[in-house]
């Protein structure tokens, strides 16, 4: 038997170029038909808003494919490692590379390189094209298709509990003790009651608290307002839980998203969910390793027995099934039922088994 992982570099070339292109010609044929039905819903929404036209629809196009690349790009490895690997088993190419003494894992070795290129060419994608266009999506898409404003690196209306008090700011301005609060209103509460309403133009960190200035405290009791020229409030409230308050993950690059998980666990602040979704850039694009792996059960076993199509039905099932488990645990770990790296890989490691457990017993 030869051992060699490319026995034959002519071959490997051949195999991994058809690959390529069925795995590709799948993904347009995809992106084409679930944009075009994306357009019946959204285009309305988009020309419902005054000035909007045929260049707003070429904008939200730019925005929304990459999202639809990133998110079909493992099923049309799945499907493109069957259609190849079928075409392979029915003119008895892959008998012939058996006959040579190849073993199984020989014959997918081609498919599995280049599945490997293609899974840090979409890490790079998600990581330099997705998620920025998932952020300015989302961005959009908040003021109904209209004008964006400027981003500035601001937050708005910002919600902060300091004990029984809720803090509302409308604008965050700058980060760590140089954050700026804009339009401040503190609402003072003792067992669940409203006690006082205190609201301020401005706040500026100050020791362990917030100096508000001018502000203004309104007493429910008495009904009584009062004008203050400062005053100190939310004290214990870090500058971070003003400027972390809301974090999306699909709109952060995996290393911007680690960043933020390192400050908001520096601020005692949950960050499970946000690891599992950490964890998953990375799981996410090397699934693409799998899919020749679970759609191998296509290329063995004599076409003219008539078990080509099930074996294909066979290989596109495994990976579905893939997809069903590494939703239902990210969502376990969101939830906080899994371990966040367990979450994100856990479906990654199980199917690599059961992939690799079929092919030995392909080649028994």
């Amino acid at each position: 038997m030869n051992l060699d992982l490319f026995p034959s570099r002519t071959i490997a070339i051949y195999m991994g170029r058809m690959f390529l292109v069925r795995t590709f010609a799948v993904l347009a044929m995809l992106v084409l038909i679930l944009q075009a039905l994306d357009l019946l819903t959204e285009s309305g929404h988009i020309l419902a808003q005054p000035g909007n036209g045929q260049p707003q629809i070429w904008h939200y196009l730019t925005l929304r494919i990459p999202e639809i690349v990133a998110q079909f790009l493992p099923f049309s490895v799945l499907l493109g490692t069957i259609i190849t690997l079928s075409t392979l088993n029915q003119n008895s190419e892959v008998i012939a590379l058996k006959a040579t003494g190849l073993s199984a894992h020989q014959v997918l070795a081609p498919l599995l390189i280049t599945s490997l290129g293609v899974a840090i060419i979409s890490f790079t994608f998600n990581d330099r094209v997705v998620s920025r266009a998932t952020a300015t999506l989302d961005a959009w898409q908040k003021v109904s298709y209209g004008p964006m404003p400027i981003d500035r690196g601001d937050r708005t209306n910002v919600w902060v509990r300091d004990g029984d008090d809720l803090i509302q700011v409308e604008r965050v301005s700058g980060t760590g003790d140089k954050a700026r609060l804009s339009n401040v209103t503190l609402f003072d509460r003792t067992n669940g009651s409203l006690i006082a309403v205190v609201t301020g133009q401005s706040a500026v960190h100050e020791g362990n608290g917030w100096r508000m200035t001018p502000a203004t405290r309104f007493d429910v009791v008495t009904g009584k307002k009062v004008a203050l020229a400062s005053i100190v409030v939310g004290k214990g409230v870090r500058p971070d839980q003003f400027t972390l308050s809301t974090i999306d993950a699909g709109g952060l690059s995996f290393g911007a998203l680690r960043s933020a998980i390192a400050d908001l666990s520096a601020g005692g602040r949950p960050t499970k969910a946000l690891e599992g979704a950490m964890w998953h850039k990375l799981s996410a694009p090397l699934s693409s390793i799998l899919m020749p792996l679970l759609g191998a059960v296509a290329a063995f076993g004599l076409a003219r027995s008539g078990k080509l199509f099930i074996r294909a039905v066979v290989g596109m099932m495994l990976g579905f099934l893939y997809f069903v488990a590494d939703n239902f645990a990210l969502a376990m770990g969101n939830i906080g039922a899994y371990p966040p790296f367990l979450a994100a890989w856990a479906p990654f490691l199980l199917f690599f088994m059961i992939g690799e457990a079929v092919l030995i017993r392909t080649e028994e």
